[in-house]
């Protein structure tokens, strides 16, 4: 029976480190796979696993064992593998699965981007331009739109996890409308709306990803009367305006952009304007191995980066907004407060 270990010695921890690839390619495997949907509740013989996601039993089991070194399934005494709290989380009928997120950070692009990380902190330039001849999301949806399809549902799973804990946290009263910025299919305004039955919103992305909005705000959707979707990239203009706009987790390009988008916010809502940015941080979290990796990736990928408490403040002051307050949403993420001067 194969089990998790725990604090190996330094030389055998960094031998493990140097093979992290191997782990990230289990996971992919699995979830491409489908065997945590495969396997039910009770624990399964490797041959009719193998069966049910048509592979060789012999591969497969040595895929199990692997991921069950680190707790992602679970080896039985008889041989047999059975589930654990994170294999389940590969289900995609989990009301908490990670499988998109699994696929989206071990896309085949990434495994092109890391062997350059030496390069980007060089040059602190994105490598993937430099890879593939195009800017990252023009590459993902001209060249990539199964990895296209992956991001956005791996976008959508994310925010639909997280939207209830921003609702919860965010208090709206006294506001009549609310503006998601980037808000990919709107989980985190329709939270919202559905918190304050008086509450108008306006949801901006781009075309392709509105186009899919949750069905709720969408035409003959429960909140469609109070909502108006907004195809555009808020980058280029933010042409409405709102008591309160919400930017969540999209603060992270490069400097440029990242400018933009908050001028274009501070221009379209004018003076006294409440402005929410919500974002992982590099500092202050319990996730700071995620948190980094995934602030490397965002250096390979568009030259951007996860922020640090004090390097979110000072973007937000450059641009010309007021912080009031910074809380924590939950472990994971935290909420700027900011107003528009004037």
């Amino acid at each position: 029976m194969t089990t998790a270990q725990t604090a190996p010695p330094p030389s055998m921890r960094l031998r493990e480190l140097v093979f992290g690839a191997a782990c990230a390619a289990a996971l992919r495997a699995a979830a491409r796979l489908g065997v945590a949907d495969a396997l039910g509740d009770s624990p399964m013989p490797v041959p009719d696993l193998a069966a049910a996601v048509k592979t060789e039993p012999q591969p497969l089991r040595r895929l199990l064992r692997a991921l069950s070194c680190y707790g992602v399934f679970a080896e039985q005494p008889d041989g047999t593998f059975a589930h654990t709290d994170m294999s389940r989380l590969l289900r995609e009928d989990d009301p908490h699965s990670l499988r998109y997120i699994t696929l989206w950070c071990t896309e085949p692009w990434t495994w092109d981007a890391w062997p350059h990380l030496d390069e980007a902190v060089r040059t602190h330039h994105n490598v993937v331009e430099d890879l593939y001849g195009k800017e990252f999301f023009t590459y993902l949806n001209e060249d990539a739109p199964e990895s296209a399809e992956v991001f956005n549902r791996a976008m959508t799973t994310s925010s639909r996890q997280s939207a209830q804990d921003v609702a919860d946290f965010l208090d709206l009263s006294g506001s009549s409308s609310v503006a998601d910025i980037g808000g990919g299919q709107g989980h985190v305004v329709a939270s919202l709306l559905e918190k304050y039955p008086s509450l108008h919103g306006t949801l901006l992305d781009l075309p392709r990803v509105v186009e899919n909005a949750d069905p709720r705000l969408r035409a003959g959707g429960a909140l469609a009367d109070r909502m108006r979707i907004v195809p555009g990239d808020c980058r280029v203009a933010i042409p409405f305006q709102a008591d309160v706009y919400v930017i969540k987790n999209i603060l992270e390009w490069d400097d440029d952009s990242t400018a933009r988008t908050l001028r274009n916010v501070i221009e379209a809502g004018g003076p006294g304007t409440r402005v929410v940015v919500i974002e992982n941080l590099v500092d202050d979290t319990p996730s700071m191995r995620f948190s980094t990796a995934m602030d490397l990736l965002l250096l390979l990928n568009v030259g951007g980066a996860k922020h640090t408490t004090d390097s979110m403040v000072g973007r937000l002051t450059d641009a010309g907004l007021v912080v009031d307050d910074i809380r924590p949403v939950n472990p994971y993420l935290h909420a700027f407060d900011c107003h528009v001067p004037g």
